[in-house]
């Protein structure tokens, strides 16, 4: 079983797509999406939670990752198996 994995994304952006690629590698099935592209106020309570602008904004838990590079930083580091394990 995984811990719940929410990411913060729009259409065109080739860093959500990096980030979806490597959960799904270490075994993440279900990544709930919320498109702030297409809703400007989630888009607004993206930046409220995490302070920053850029997509994607990954959460697993209740832990604020980061974006893509954070993730695959994370990964290298060897500590995204046991924040994905909850």
């Amino acid at each position: 079983m995984t811990a719940r994995v929410l990411m913060y994304t729009t259409a065109v952006c080739p860093y959500c797509t990096r980030a979806k690629q490597l959960l799904k590698a270490r075994g993440v099935e279900q990544i709930e999406e919320v498109r702030v592209d297409l809703d400007p106020v989630r888009r607004d309570e993206m930046m409220q939670k995490t302070q920053r602008r850029t997509v994607p904004q990954i959460f697993i838990g209740e832990t604020h990752v980061g974006g893509c590079d954070d993730l695959y930083a994370l990964d290298a580091s060897g500590q995204l198996k046991p924040l994905l394990e909850g």
